[in-house]
């Protein structure tokens, strides 16, 4: 299983938001890191397609994700940054909507929302209204919505933004049990959320692939004099190097 971007652009009028972007993603956890701006979200826009690219060409499995289409969006799991919820809705009923926006078999829904329900859970809270929820709980709802028909590639962007510092923790460790023989990309620019649950990381600044690998492979890639601070490097120094100061090139 592979989702393979080769030299993928996008441009806001004369503003390049991703610039010749190259990576090939296997199973696992992805974290991609960088600043607000740095073109996270208009990646993760033009993978699931919401996007029409510029240039370069998008693939799963060898195959164009335009070509493929219904079939693509069966295996795709999308949970966007912002909370757009009919706030009278129960969190069950918010899935069988979304369970018939992704054309899941009225046969199938229930289980479906069962399955995800229990995986996220959520199935105590099933019939509560949404709006009665914490923030951390609405979250997990959108959550469970990107997992409805089991999708082979999860894209998160922002998943734990506004929450304290106990949620977050709960969603990562969601999201980490979710990860097994699935492409999991995780936006974000909170740097912890990375470091505690990312197979591989991307750093990306002005639109551009600056360097990925490992958390100990990019700590390696930093020069032994660069000590901002006193105590032992991590992620965190990484991102101060690469990302955090704009003079950097």
């Amino acid at each position: 299983m592979e989702l393979k971007l080769s030299e993928v652009t996008k441009k806001y009028g004369e503003q390049v938001a991703l610039d010749k972007f190259s990576f090939s993603f296997c199973p696992g956890i992805y974290g991609i890191l960088g600043a607000n701006g740095a073109g996270k979200s208009t990646m993760m826009n033009l993978i699931t397609d919401n996007l029409k690219r510029d240039g370069g060409s998008i693939t799963f499995d060898g195959e164009d994700i335009k070509e493929m289409g219904t079939s693509y969006r069966r295996i795709l799991g999308y949970m966007t940054q912002q909370q757009g919820f009919y706030e009278g809705m129960t969190a069950e009923s918010f899935l069988v909507y979304m369970a018939r926006l992704k054309e899941i078999p009225r046969k199938a829904v229930k289980k479906e929302i069962d399955r995800v329900l229990e995986m996220t859970n959520l199935a105590d809270v099933r019939h509560k209204k949404i709006g009665s929820f914490s923030g951390g709980m609405k979250q997990r709802v959108l959550l469970a919505q990107a997992l409805l028909g089991d999708p082979k590639v999860l894209i998160l962007d922002e998943p734990t933004a506004g929450l304290d510092p106990k949620e977050r923790a709960r969603l990562r460790d969601h999201i980490y049990q979710l990860s097994k023989d699935r492409i999991v990309l995780l936006a974000t620019h909170i740097v912890s959320d990375i470091e505690a649950i990312a197979d591989s990381i991307l750093l990306l600044r002005q639109g551009k692939l600056l360097r990925s690998g490992t958390t100990e492979e990019l700590i390696s890639s930093l020069p032994p004099d660069w000590t901002p601070v006193i105590h032992s490097l991590s992620l965190e120094d990484v991102y101060l190097y690469y990302l955090g100061d704009d003079s950097y090139e």
